[in-house]
């Protein structure tokens, strides 16, 4: 069953019935990947024995996202929530039952009985503190096409508004897990008519650090990788290099500020050294603030994994790192950037430390 989408539902927070759909993401004329799920009614049983560790996260901890996860299932919530809501309990208890916090909060999103979330013992119960989750994220305007972070902030009003955006691989890796949609080995999406071609591998085995258009950053139009300089920086996907580029401004005059040296995060802008590459359906990758000239040229072709430069700090920068960008129906400008988190896990290659 297809339909077309308003917004994006971060295309793959990976529903247990994924039905490919189009859409529009938070700028108008942005088309979503092509995949996302609807509200599915039930979730396959835990397996037996319990749940395993899946990666960081131990059997409880991933029970307790499960509960979540279940919970939005029953009560309708779009996939897009069930991600929001484990990334929350990520931040705020590690995803533990915690019988206490900070002042009067308790448990799993350390709701405070104070505020009215319910009393100590209710918020005790993983299912009705996830419910009462929801139910006040559906009641926030628009609530799907805010970054994660905004969208938990509504709901929590931390201290720490920008703390819930690096919990959202982590989130949405464990809602895969327990929904059971994982991709297929060869890197395609599980989903029958995606229009995604694989295989995809990860630029590099980095952690996600400052994420894609968070309150913090609304201009971020891609996801930071921390890397030791001189990692190297492979091709996501078989593809041809349309540019490469020194992308470096002293932002004091207009003038070269040059990728012969490290850029500097307050006097200069740009993405120092960087290479877009073409794929097919009309995808586009871009790989910024590289060491040094980039291992490609324009008009080359080039295959998934295949080297195509060094980790560095040219242009606006505060230290190496690849600033990665996904872009949509051949629009390389900022309408076309995409969320590289859920792209990547959709094609099969999530980002994060370690392969696979």
């Amino acid at each position: 069953m297809s339909r077309r989408l308003a917004t994006i539902l971060l295309a793959v927070s990976l529903a247990v019935i994924f039905t490919c759909l189009a859409g529009t993401s938070i700028l108008v004329g942005a088309p979503a990947i092509g995949c996302a799920p609807d509200p599915a009614t039930s979730l396959p049983p835990a397996p037996a024995g319990g749940w395993p560790t899946v990666g960081r996260w131990d059997r409880d901890q991933v029970g307790n996202a499960a509960t979540i996860t279940a919970v939005g299932v029953r009560d309708g919530v779009p996939a897009r929530g069930w991600v929001i809501a484990v990334a929350t309990a990520m931040q705020e208890s590690s995803l533990r039952n915690l019988p206490d916090g900070d002042r009067d909060s308790v448990g799993l999103f350390q709701q405070r009985p104070s505020q009215g979330w319910g009393a100590p013992p209710q918020l005790l119960d993983p299912a009705y503190a996830a419910a009462t989750f929801y139910a006040t994220l559906l009641t926030i305007p628009d609530w799907q096409t805010m970054p994660l972070t905004e969208a938990a902030q509504r709901v929590q009003i931390s201290a720490y508004p920008d703390a819930y955006a690096k919990w959202e691989p982590d989130a949405t890796l464990l809602v895969t897990t327990i929904t059971g949609t994982n991709p297929h080995p060869d890197g395609s999406p599980a989903a029958e008519g995606c229009h995604v071609t694989g295989p995809w591998t990860q630029p590099i085995h980095a952690p996600v650090g400052s994420g894609f258009r968070t309150a913090a950053r609304p201009g971020h139009d891609g996801v930071d990788l921390a890397a030791p300089r001189g990692t190297i920086i492979r091709s996501a996907s078989t593809g041809t290099v349309t540019r490469v580029r020194c992308n470096a401004i002293d932002r004091r005059d207009g003038s070269d500020w040059g990728c012969h040296r490290d850029g500097n995060p307050h006097h200069t802008i740009g993405c120092g050294w960087y290479v877009d590459i073409q794929h097919d359906q009309g995808f586009m990758t871009r790989y910024c603030h590289m060491d040094k000239p980039p291992l490609v040229q324009p008009g080359q072709p080039v295959t998934v994994g295949q080297p195509i430069g060094l980790v560095g700090s040219t242009g606006h920068s505060s230290g190496p790192h690849l600033h990665y960008e996904i872009h949509t129906n051949g629009d390389s400008s900022s309408a076309g950037a995409q969320d590289p988190v859920p792209f990547m896990i959709a094609v099969g290659a999530p980002l994060g430390e370690s392969p696979g």
